[in-house]
C-alpha cells in the first residue's frame, strides 16, 4: 500500500552530524525539492520561521497561511504540506527529541506549549518587534549549524532551548490560562495523548484510559475539560478521525480495510461515524483531498 512518506532526519544530515539539522529556508526548499512538497511526515520535530513568502501550510488536514512573521512548530507523525503563492525566506530548523533531552536532563521538549499537546495551534504570526528579536534566534542557530567549532552540539542546544522560550513567552500571551493551568493536569493531558497513541487503534472507552491513568472517569474528564474544554471520548475519537483521513487520502486501502486497521470490523457503522463527525462520507473526503501520483 502506497502511504505518506515518513521523512528521517538522517535523509537531511550534514558532515556526519546527527539528531539536529538547520538551514536557510529557501536553499532547503530547493535542495530537498523531491521531499518536501508533497503532503509528508516526519520522525523529528521541526520549527520554521518566515521573513518573507505567503501561501498555505496544510498541517493534518487544516489549513494555516503563511505570513511575513509566521512561525510553525510540527511535532513528529504530524502529516503538512506547502503551497507557496509567493516565494518564502527565512529559516529552518529540526532535531529529534533525544537531541533536547540529552542536554536538558530534567526537562522535555514537550513542556514548551506548542509542542506539549496536539490541541494546542501548530503555529504564531509575530508583530515587527517579535520577527526581529526571533529572527536573531534562529540566525544564530544556523551560524552555529554550520560551523565546526567544539562544543557545537551543546552550544546548539542552547540556542535553541533560547528560541523556545522566547517563542514560548510569545505564545503563552495569546492565550494567558495556558501559564496558570495546573501542572499536574498538563502533565495528566500529555500522558493521555501518549497512550491514546499507543492504543487508540483497538481502545476507544474512557474508561480504559482513565484505568492506565490511575484515575477515574470524571477526573480525567475534568482534567481535558479544564485545559482543552473537550472530553476524554472526544480526544480518542479525534485520533482515530484523524489517522481515518490520513489512511483516506494518502493510502491505497479500501474503505473497508481502513475501518478494519482503525479496530471497526463493521464498516458501516465507521462510515456513520466518520459521516456524523467529519460532515461528509469516506468516498466524498477522498476526493476532496485526491492528490495526484506523478
Amino acid at each position: 500500500m502506497n502511504t505518506i512518506p515518513i521523512l528521517n532526519i538522517e535523509e537531511f544530515e550534514e558532515d556526519s552530524f546527527s539528531n539536529f539539522y538547520s538551514n536557510d529556508l529557501s536553499i532547503h526548499l530547493k535542495n530537498n525539492a523531491q521531499m518536501v512538497h508533497k503532503p509528508h511526515s516526519h520522525n523529528f520535530y521541526l520549527c520554521v520561521f518566515f521573513l518573507e513568502g505567503t501561501g498555505t501550510h496544510e498541517i493534518d488536514f487544516s489549513s494555516y497561511d503563511v505570513l511575513k512573521g509566521s512561525v510553525f512548530f510540527l511535532r513528529p507523525g504530524q502529516t503538512h504540506s506547502w503551497s507557496f503563492t509567493s516565494a518564502p525566506r527565512g529559516y529552518i530548523f529540526f532535531h529529534t527529541q533525544e537531541f533536547y533531552e540529552f542536554y536538558f536532563l530534567n526537562k522535555s521538549i514537550t513542556q514548551f506549549p506548542f509542542y506539549y499537546s496536539y490541541e494546542n495551534p501548530p503555529y504564531l504570526v509575530l508583530n515587527e518587534t517579535e520577527i526581529k528579536s526571533i529572527n536573531s534566534r534562529f540566525e544564530d542557530i544556523n551560524i552555529e549549524f554550520h560551523k565546526t567549532d567544539i562544543y557545537k552540539k551543546q552550544k546548539l542546544a542552547s540556542l535553541i532551548n533560547l528560541a523556545y522560550i522566547d517563542l514560548s513567552r510569545i505564545y503563552t500571551t495569546i492565550d494567558a490560562k495556558m501559564e496558570v493551568l495546573s501542572s499536574s493536569y498538563l502533565n495528566a493531558l500529555s500522558v493521555l495523548e501518549q497512550t491514546i497513541e499507543a492504543f487508540y487503534k483497538t481502545e476507544k472507552s474512557a474508561k480504559f484510559y482513565a484505568d492506565k491513568l490511575s484515575i477515574t472517569v470524571k477526573h480525567l474528564n475534568r482534567i481535558t475539560k479544564s485545559t482543552i474544554n473537550k472530553t476524554t471520548t472526544q480526544l480518542i475519537t479525534e485520533r482515530v478521525l484523524l489517522e481515518a483521513k490520513r489512511l483516506i487520502v494518502h493510502s491505497k486501502n479500501s474503505f473497508s480495510r481502513t475501518a478494519e486497521t482503525l479496530g471497526y470490523n463493521d464498516y458501516a457503522h465507521f462510515s456513520k461515524l466518520f459521516k456524523m463527525k467529519v460532515g461528509i462520507t469516506p468516498l466524498d473526503f477522498k476526493k476532496r483531498y485526491e492528490i495526484n501520483d506523478d
